[in-house]
């Protein structure tokens, strides 16, 4: 059944001509990329770089082509672009450009990227708590992992479920009081993701505007590690209230976290502040305290960078162990002092969204 919805998706595509070669865009080898599971389609389209700005049309073209396949639910098509002259030399440092084209994510009251400069430092499970926190306080929290090389939501919300589509809509899975969306629930667990960066960036933007995400009161973002395309695109297509770094105290760690702080302010994002996740670990027979990475590294370099430290997270054997059964601790043990780090860094970040929009800038969200 897969091959056969993928060739009359391929048909279907033999109607969408390239204004710029006069030839449909199966015969001008312009698709990359194909991929059909569960009624779910998603390709790339190649187009020249300097015709990716003007391929918005064509791209259109072939998704609406495509969802008018008998048996797809959903299809998604990005653009992806290839160089036809030498490489010209990068800017400086990238800027957002807000003007290219509508911000995404209009009902959600505050973004919040959760980020790291490299990755082991536990990101994504503080994003995750931090989000299950959030929610319990009474917002209407949404947690979007954009992390499309290497997702992790699935396995730390202990779902696989697929998302539904309603129209070109794509329903997101509600999990521990969230709404999630992952790439990781539309594609099999050990899928590697080979895609070029503009496939990427395509992608990341279809999880926000193509998900009915509804209105939120916060949507916390599980950011890949580094300071590469899925930062930008974020950057630039959304209105983020703020990043949050999240580091261990090795100085390997902080000064990737260094580079993470840096980034955001170039691209005019405020730092919410950074955490120090592995501060110390406690033995879960005698509870012991040792420092393994070292203590107050993050508290020292974000003094030094002149942003707020938000706090401390031990190394617990149990917040591995729920975080690999799907159960945010949290969620699971909201009475332990690890649960009630993760609460009172969330209430803080509360906090600083008020006093944001107290100020006139930033989400309208309260204080109780």
């Amino acid at each position: 059944m897969g091959e056969t919805l993928e060739g009359a998706i391929r048909s279907a595509l033999r109607s969408v001509r390239d204004p710029a070669s006069g030839r449909d865009v199966v015969e001008a080898g312009m698709i990359e990329g194909l991929t059909v599971r569960d009624g779910m389609a998603q390709l790339a389209l190649q187009v020249p770089r300097e015709r990716a700005r003007d391929s918005e049309p064509l791209r259109a073209a072939a998704e609406r082509a495509v969802a008018g396949v008998k048996g797809v639910i959903s299809a998604t098509v990005v653009l992806t672009a290839h160089r036809t002259a030498p490489p010209q030399p990068a800017p400086e440092a990238p800027k957002p450009q807000r003007g290219a084209g509508p911000m995404l994510l209009p009902e959600v009251g505050a973004i919040i990227a959760v980020a790291s400069g490299k990755g082991g430092v536990g990101k994504s499970t503080t994003a995750v708590n931090l989000a299950v926190a959030l929610a319990s306080q009474g917002l209407k929290v949404g947690l979007l992992d954009a992390d499309i090389y290497g997702p992790s939501l699935p396995q730390m919300l202990g779902t696989r479920e697929r998302p539904r589509a309603e129209g070109q809509q794509i329903i997101p899975l509600q999990r521990w009081g969230l709404k999630a969306m992952s790439i990781g629930f539309l594609v099999e667990q050990e899928t590697p993701m080979v895609w070029r960066g503009p496939m990427v960036m395509g992608a990341l933007e279809q999880l926000m505007g193509q998900v009915a995400w509804g209105s939120l009161d916060v949507m916390v973002v599980d950011m890949p590690p580094g300071t590469g395309d899925a930062q930008l695109t974020m950057s630039q297509r959304v209105p983020l209230a703020g990043a949050v770094i999240v580091s261990t105290p090795q100085d390997v760690a902080l000064i990737d976290a260094r580079r993470g702080v840096r980034m955001f302010e170039k691209v005019g994002v405020p730092v919410l502040g950074l955490i120090e996740n592995m501060s110390f670990y406690c033995c879960p027979n005698c509870g012991h305290r040792a420092e393994l990475f070292g203590h107050g590294g993050a508290r020292a370099e974000a003094e030094r960078l002149g942003v707020e430290f938000l706090g401390e997270l031990p190394l617990k054997l149990a917040i591995r162990e729920l975080a690999d059964a799907g159960t945010p601790i949290v969620a699971a043990r909201p009475e332990t002092e690890e649960a009630q780090a993760y609460q009172r860094i969330a209430t803080r970040l509360r906090e600083k969204l008020a006093e944001r929009a107290g100020g006139g800038a930033g989400p309208k969200i309260v204080v109780e």
